[in-house]
């Protein structure tokens, strides 16, 4: 899983294919928060200082219809694993050859 908290990422497939955001969590083993984008409304009741109601949040997607995008070239990008000379494992683009962080 080459997907990481806020990483820029482009939605592949469903409602939302072709839009950008940024990964807000992990909800899950395989599924991510992303901001603004997979909205679905939820009815909540009041508990304590929370406001009961209709209330929009996002929703969890599978990494499967993720791609990172790099933040250099601006382009979606399989990750690659790139070796440090210390020993420590990063992400590589494949299409500009830089080191995502």
């Amino acid at each position: 899983m080459w997907i990481k908290k806020k990483d820029k990422v482009i939605i592949l497939r469903g409602k939302e294919k072709g839009k950008r955001g940024e990964v807000l969590k992990l909800a899950g083993l395989e599924k991510f928060v992303i901001s603004k984008l997979n909205m679905v409304k939820r009815h909540q009741k009041t508990r304590g200082q929370e406001v009961g109601g209709i209330i929009e949040k996002e929703s969890p997607i599978h990494q499967s219809k993720l791609m990172l995008v790099c933040p250099r070239c601006d382009a979606p990008t399989r990750a690659i694993i790139h070796f440090l000379s210390g020993g420590q494992k990063t992400r590589k683009c494949r299409e500009c050859s830089e080191i995502i962080e």
